[in-house]
């Protein structure tokens, strides 16, 4: 009896300091995340509010007001900027997209061993960017590269007259690099599509396009619209490969952004920050606009 007693009294201690221990754990967890914080802090919201206290300072006047914001919106550049990288970016995202559907149905319907391969694939061309990527077309398909010479020699319009330092190329390189990315986000997706779902609907005699358009499309949609949304914002702030590719000879927004930073003359960060705020402002208005329709799409698929 005394023993039992002795180990009820023992135990009381220990659990109180279990307790404290438990107390201190959520302090060296807080600790713990500092440095995250400090990154953020440092790399993302101070650059953000240096950025957004250039844009309202006027680059003439000196004044809080939007000037620079006027003069982003009545420059024919600033203007022809912001809609080329809207359109480029909608483009190579569309595209990427459709294509990006077909790899990972092909990869979730193969076996292990291809998948693998597949997806190893898949991650090196997505770290194939950039400055590299730039000079690999210049081979292939600039002024005198491999196809563009047999498209001269065998009379291919397509290949002989591609302009690569324009739309055209642009647009190819982004579509280039957007596959690799929206595929490997999409095969998740791919996998949480039920075999039971193919038997009811055979069971049920609906065709290929009944189910894949009414079944598949619809469960995968809020997926497939936040792989959009993160193509399209991969695209706008693209910046490595379009100017090694065009350096400043094309109008793109985020040219124009590098450009106002580092000019060869004198920097201009007033217009600078506007410029920046307004990327920024397509990107978020592109997630908004993502996130209503995703929502949508899945009280729809809940519903059904």
């Amino acid at each position: 009896m005394e023993n039992v007693l002795q180990q009820g009294v023992g135990a009381k201690p220990a659990t109180a300091s279990k307790a404290k221990t438990a107390k201190r754990r959520p302090w060296m967890a807080y600790i713990a995340i500092v440095p995250f914080f400090l990154v953020v802090i440092l790399y993302e919201l101070a650059p953000l509010a240096q950025l957004a206290l250039n844009s309202v300072i006027g680059r003439d006047s000196e004044a809080l007001g939007l000037e620079n914001y006027i003069r982003v919106f009545t420059t024919p550049l600033y203007t022809q900027s912001i809609w080329n990288s809207v359109w480029i970016s909608l483009l190579s995202a569309v595209v990427g997209i459709v294509v990006a559907f077909l790899a990972a149905r092909f990869c979730s319907e193969a076996s292990p061993r291809v998948r693998n391969g597949f997806t190893m694939i898949l991650n090196m061309m997505s770290n194939f960017s950039g400055v590299p990527l730039a000079f690999a077309f210049m081979i292939l398909m600039g002024n005198a590269g491999v196809l563009t010479l047999i498209g001269e020699q065998f009379n291919i319009p397509f290949l002989a007259n591609f302009n690569l330092y324009g739309f055209d190329g642009l647009v190819m390189m982004y579509i280039y690099f957007q596959i690799p990315l929206a595929t490997l986000l999409l095969i998740p997706a791919f996998a949480g599509i039920r075999k039971e779902w193919r038997e009811a609907a055979t069971i049920l005699k609906a065709s290929t396009f009944d189910y894949w358009f009414r079944i598949v499309i619809p469960n995968l949609m809020p997926s497939i619209l936040g792989t959009l949304s993160v193509l399209f914002s991969n695209a706008l702030a693209a910046y490595a490969t379009a100017y090694a590719l065009v350096m400043n000879n094309y109008a793109l927004l985020a040219l124009q952004i590098t450009s106002r930073f580092r000019g060869d003359v004198q920097t201009d960060a007033a217009t600078g920050g506007a410029l920046a705020i307004v990327l920024i402002a397509l990107m978020v208005i592109c997630t908004l606009v993502n996130n209503y329709f995703t929502r949508r799409a899945a009280k729809g698929r809940e519903i059904v």
